[in-house]
């Protein structure tokens, strides 16, 4: 299999590499480059939660790339078309939340892997333009190996159908919304993503990745955090938050002034 120019995500993590991935919510593709070149291989724009709008998302995955980084999108709720805009446009990956059943993984993968396996319609012009591919019919035929499908694992009733959801083809990752599940586990009770509910979650996914031949991924508040999850045997990890960088930086910089 050839390698596809400008494309590094699915490669890593075909290799067994550890992925870090920044995490960008505030709009601004500026922010997501400088993220970029500061050293995360992957930036992740929240789609979802975040305040992007289709222009600056557009913008950021080109400043992702231009920070030698690769860009993935967290889309909006069931939003499986705007998947396929996004990676029409450059993106490497796509994280998808509320993925509860396997109808739910085959809509994520009709809407980014190109048929057979799925029905994504042909459009990557900004992509391959980006990625410098001057024979669009690489990306074709090979485009399927180098898109990373992340289903969000953050309900019980994803948890009951996890096997499944893991087994069809074209789910690349299962990602862990670590908040969201110890919300479902709870029953609304309780945020707190570390309880021992999520933790004995967590080993459940890790093992049902690896019983399908899959990867697992989680969201880590933190770098000590996302060590852990990497020792645990996760190999994609979205680490903080472009807010999180921002607020410790301003804090570090207060704390001396006040000091």
């Amino acid at each position: 299999m050839t390698t596809v120019p400008g494309f590094s995500l699915a490669a890593r993590l075909r290799a067994g590499e550890a992925v870090y991935s920044g995490w960008c919510s505030m709009a601004s593709p500026l922010v997501t480059e400088v993220v970029a070149r500061a050293g995360f291989p992957a930036v992740t724009i929240d789609g979802q939660h975040g305040l992007w709008d289709t222009a600056s998302t557009f913008s950021a995955i080109a400043a992702i790339r231009q920070g030698g980084s690769a860009p993935l999108v967290r889309i909006p709720l069931a939003g499986f078309g705007f998947a396929s805009r996004v990676l029409d446009v450059g993106a490497e990956g796509i994280v998808a939340p509320m993925i509860n059943t396997v109808e739910d993984a085959r809509a994520l993968v009709a809407a980014t892997k190109f048929p057979p396996m799925g029905e994504r319609s042909w459009g990557p012009h900004r992509a391959t333009m980006q990625a410098g591919i001057a024979d669009q019919k690489v990306y074709l035929t090979e485009g399927n190996n180098h898109i990373v499908n992340l289903a969000m694992i953050e309900t019980r009733t994803a948890m009951d159908n996890l096997d499944a959801i893991a087994a069809t083809p074209g789910i690349d990752v299962l990602f862990i919304g670590p908040s969201d599940l110890s919300i479902t586990l709870s029953d609304g009770k309780v945020l707190e993503p570390h309880s021992k509910e999520v933790e004995a979650g967590l080993d459940k996914i890790l093992a049902a990745a690896k019983k399908a031949g899959k990867l697992a991924g989680i969201y880590c508040a933190n770098a000590d955090r996302a060590l852990a999850c990497a020792k645990r045997g996760f190999r994609f990890m979205a680490v903080a938050s472009d807010l999180n960088f921002l607020r410790e930086g301003i804090a570090g910089h207060i704390s001396k002034l006040k000091g």
